[in-house]
């Protein structure tokens, strides 16, 4: 979250394109945007040891002679034990200068002198140790590296097996390409890392914890000492992009993926870089849709048809933040609060081309059908797709941006169903569920008398205190002027269909609705008219952002859970006890 506090504390941020990514890269992109006699460079997943960090770290750069200054580095409680024991041995009690042959220094916790970075900047070929390349280069030139132990940082490396040995792949690479190490230097490489596993298994003995750090410590070793090796023994620059961003870029996320009917699962799985239309979205919240149940349960019909396939990452009511953007994105910036459309069409067929989404027939729903959603801690999509949303609204109330853009879809549909200046007064919401409440709650904020029928004494009242009336007796229904179903129930639209008014408009937002027998007169004969809506476009999702302010959501808040409680999440949904069951994928957010 080291962005999220910079923007908090007023930084300024700057951004480098996934693509184009290398240490060296970034550190002179930071540089050239900064001012200052002298740079401070500190990993984003540091913290300082003590308040006079800086103060200790830019002092020894006061020498003339002196071309940069590195600190004290320590691990944290979560650290691997051979890091640990990497970072005692690497960085002691006591401070020196260092000169030729004695090459070392390390951009996690370190400091340079602007002039001379003006001369030389940082080498951004290489896929790591630019740190020790630049070191070298002026201490062949007659300048000192100082290490400065009372300038300390805690340093966190939560990395995964694979991504130790890739760093240290990267590294030995870069190690080779500089000059420092070669093959000749293997076998010492060896023995060296033998040495230490020794004395990290009879430090962790002393420590007590040898029977539980053993297998740690040995599979440390063996990564560091295998990737290592590889990565001097290859010697090449990752010249090709794509394995360039695999391994820079090899971060993994939580994600919630279900990989067949009643199996899902909270697995690792990579974040990617955005292409160059798109935008990576950190998610904040996503919302538990009915919609989620079914691909679970294997029920919904484009799985049972075989149009979508499993995996899937579901959810498609989600709100976040932008956390990067493709090369061609303008119009969004990292930080950006926003919401995302779940209809994704192409944008070329005839169908698109009409204005009509939802008849494209190689359209993606997000969380449904050709793109994973938001039950993951990032997510990819489109940036055509992506809408900001206001101050006043929070990242919690947002996830209710699509449901309502559903609701504001059909009521313009039913608003054009009517015939001219007779737009309907009284109306019937028929269901209290997550559809028919919005519902409700729009019409009533546009001046409609609204009555919301369910057999749910708990969902009817929710409405207590709001000025819109509750029914459970679809007898009822011969008073209204237009109906909104919204449950999907086959009974409840039978009884619609046979017991509204003549000449009422009934709008179809709920399914899925089951086969039934049905005679046309009792539509024909009496004048009225069906109307169907199905999901939203970008108008109402625009519509949407506007209104969702000035509705009353509360009662959609009352089921937060966790990401990893997804399982309990879903189960609460299936319940029916909530309105809502949201999934709080950012822990570090308020909820």
């Amino acid at each position: 979250h080291t962005r999220e506090i910079g923007q908090r504390r007023g930084a300024k941020l700057v951004q480098v394109r996934p693509e184009d990514f290398t240490f060296g890269h970034s550190l002179n992109e930071g540089i050239r945007h900064s001012s200052g006699r002298f740079i401070a460079i500190v990993s984003a997943h540091t913290r300082p040891l003590s308040s006079h960090w800086l103060k200790e770290l830019v002092a020894p750069l006061r020498d003339d002679k002196t071309a940069m200054v590195y600190g004290m580095q320590r691990g944290v409680a979560e650290s691997k034990y051979g890091e640990l024991r990497d970072f005692e041995r690497t960085f002691g009690l006591e401070p020196r200068a260092l000169a030729p042959p004695q090459f070392f220094a390390n951009n996690a916790n370190s400091g340079i002198r602007r002039d001379l970075w003006e001369r030389q900047p940082f080498d951004e070929t290489l896929p790591g140790l630019e740190d020790i390349a630049w070191a070298k280069y002026w201490m062949e030139r007659g300048y000192k590296v100082a290490y400065q132990p009372t300038a300390g940082i805690a340093h966190i490396h939560d990395e995964t097996w694979p991504q130790v040995r890739r760093r240290y792949y990267r590294e030995g690479q870069a190690a080779k390409w500089i000059g420092v190490k070669s093959r000749r230097n293997l076998p010492a490489e060896v023995w060296s890392e033998a040495r230490a596993f020794g004395g990290d298994l009879l430090a962790a003995a002393r420590e007590g914890a040898l029977g539980r750090r053993a297998a740690e410590i040995a599979r440390f070793r063996y990564e560091k000492l295998m990737g290592t090796a590889t990565g001097v023994w290859s010697g090449a620059l990752m010249e090709n992009p794509t394995t360039r961003a695999s391994m820079l870029f090899s971060k993994a996320h939580k994600a919630v993926v279900i990989h067949s009917a009643g199996h899902a699962s909270l697995d690792d799985v990579p974040t990617p870089a955005p292409r160059p239309s798109e935008v990576l979205v950190r998610v904040a919240f996503v919302g538990v849709c009915a919609t989620d149940l079914e691909i679970l349960d294997g029920e919904l019909g484009y799985y049972k048809k075989g149009e979508a396939k499993y995996p899937i990452v579901p959810g498609h009511e989600f709100s976040g933040t932008i956390a990067s953007v493709g090369s061609r994105v303008t119009d969004l910036k990292p930080g950006d609060r926003v919401v995302v459309e779940c209809i994704q069409s192409c944008g070329e067929c005839e169908a698109c081309r009409r204005g009509n989404p939802i008849g494209c027939a190689s359209r993606a729903e997000v969380g449904v059908i050709r793109r994973d959603g938001g039950s993951q801690e990032y997510m990819i999509t489109p940036a055509r797709f992506v809408h900001r949303i206001p101050a006043e609204l929070t990242l919690r109330d947002a996830c209710l941006c699509e449901p309502i853009a559903v609701v504001l879809k059909g009521l313009r549909r039913l608003r054009r169903a009517c015939a001219a200046g007779a737009e309907p007064q009284r109306i019937a919401v028929v269901g209290g569920g997550p559809i028919g409440h919005l519902s409700a709650r729009v019409l009533t904020s546009r001046g409609h008398a609204v009555t919301v029928f369910d057999r749910s004494p708990a969902r009817l009242a929710l409405f207590d205190g709001s000025g819109i009336a509750t029914a459970s007796d679809l007898n009822e229904l011969a008073a209204f002027d237009a109906v909104v179903e919204a449950t999907g129930d086959p009974d409840a639209l039978t009884a619609i269909l046979e017991r509204s008014s003549p000449g009422s408009v009934l709008l179809l937002l709920g399914l899925p609705y089951a086969r039934r027998d049905f005679s046309f007169e009792t539509i024909v004969g009496y004048d009225k008219t069906v109307v169907g809506s199905v999901g939203s476009a970008a108008e109402d999702f625009e519509e949407a952002v506007a209104t969702l302010p000035s509705v009353d959501v509360s009662a959609f808040r009352r089921a937060v859970l966790t990401l990893p409680e997804f399982a309990a999440a879903w189960e609460l949904a299936r319940a029916r006890t909530h309105l809502k069951v949201m999934i709080q994928v950012d822990p570090s957010l308020p909820t």
